[in-house]
């Protein structure tokens, strides 16, 4: 027994070193400090323990109280005094989604490490001027806040349908009203931009659209990927007390069911024989496999929803590129895109 607490301890000093000596060295700034900022992204830069010497908004009030607020930050209304200093290595950018190409182009032509929250812009256009100004002005990393692509059980996901024949999926994502911008950039972009990552380039095959008034909309998307066809409902009809993501994807082997991106479960193909279900014959009961869950019993990091949505690993991602802790990867920058916005155009027109 003694040995076993010898090695329980060892394994939790190596445990508690590796976090104190996970150190960020680098200066950010932070552009934007909205709810979703506050909420999601400053708590995982603050934990990171990234130095964060600006924080900029449009506010001199907002500016004022930053100052008081966070200690050794900067409160600013002046992006130009981020983007002149040479200290700032990396800038995250969470504005109103409006403004983010225009944020995006400023910090790429200085030269700055860039992590932007979605959308980063708002057509093909504007995503391809974005990424012709990264080759222009240096290849720094780039990413973009999308972060389901981040989440724990996608990695899980992706390393099951490598072996899998997918044959199709079905795809819910269902909110409340959304008066305050475009269903479709804002929130929609979401689901599109998985399943485009997932499963690569899609072209539509079907498209209704049923609009009402006060800006409810609800989409039904019929995508066809590489020998992959999906069904997408796109919806702000429903609630944001119940707002539901769930996403089933059929396969050779089985099925997965993947619930508000904190759960996945795994259910087996059905047993056959010459083409009869054998569940119906012997009133088999279908086994289900829990692949990943949240556990809300133990209050640690990997049980937060900061962490199983993926704030986390996104913004840690971007770190490591910028202290040259990882090599970094143009797979979650601009060119990352280029399938998802070409959909949304499609869609639009």
């Amino acid at each position: 027994m003694t040995y076993l607490h010898q090695l329980i301890d060892k394994y939790k000093r190596i445990r508690s070193t590796k976090a104190l000596t996970d150190i960020y060295t680098q200066s950010y700034a932070l552009v934007g400090l909205g709810n979703h900022c506050l909420e999601n992204l400053l708590p995982v830069i603050r934990h990171l323990q990234l130095p964060l010497k600006y924080i900029c908004c449009t506010s001199e009030r907002k500016a004022e109280l930053i100052t008081r607020k966070y200690k050794d930050v900067k409160g600013t209304t002046t992006l130009q005094d981020i983007l002149n200093d040479d200290a700032i290595a990396g800038i995250f950018v969470a504005a109103h989604p409006r403004a983010h190409f225009s944020l995006a182009s400023e910090v790429i032509k200085a030269r700055k490490a860039l992590f932007i929250e979605k959308p980063p812009c708002e057509n093909i256009t504007q995503l391809l001027s974005l990424i012709d100004k990264t080759k222009l002005y240096g290849n720094k990393p780039i990413v973009v806040g999308l972060q389901r692509r981040f989440a724990p059980v996608t990695r899980i996901l992706q390393k099951r349908l490598k072996r899998e024949r997918v044959y199709h999926y079905h795809y819910r994502y269902l909110t409340g009203l959304y008066p305050e911008g475009d269903a479709l950039l804002d929130l929609f972009i979401h689901p599109i931009d998985y399943v485009s990552f997932l499963f690569g380039k899609a072209t539509i095959k079907g498209l209704e659209s049923v609009n009402r008034k006060h800006g409810v909309q609800t989409l039904f998307l019929l995508l066809e990927h590489d020998g992959v066809k999906g069904m997408l409902e796109l919806s702000t009809t429903y609630t944001w007390a119940d707002a539901q993501e769930w996403f089933t994807v059929n396969t050779d082997k089985g099925s997965y069911v993947l619930k508000n991106m904190e759960s996945l479960d795994y259910t087996p193909v059905a047993t056959s024989w010459l083409g009869v279900p054998l569940e119906k014959v012997f009133n088999q009961t279908p086994s289900t496999f829990r692949l990943y869950g949240q556990n809300g019993f133990i209050p640690n990091l990997h049980n937060n929803s900061i962490f199983t949505q993926g704030f986390f690993s996104e913004i840690k991602a971007f770190a490591d590129s910028v202290e040259n802790k990882q090599p970094y990867t143009p797979l979650y920058g601009f060119e990352s895109m280029c399938n998802t916005y070409m959909l949304l155009d499609e869609i639009k027109h």
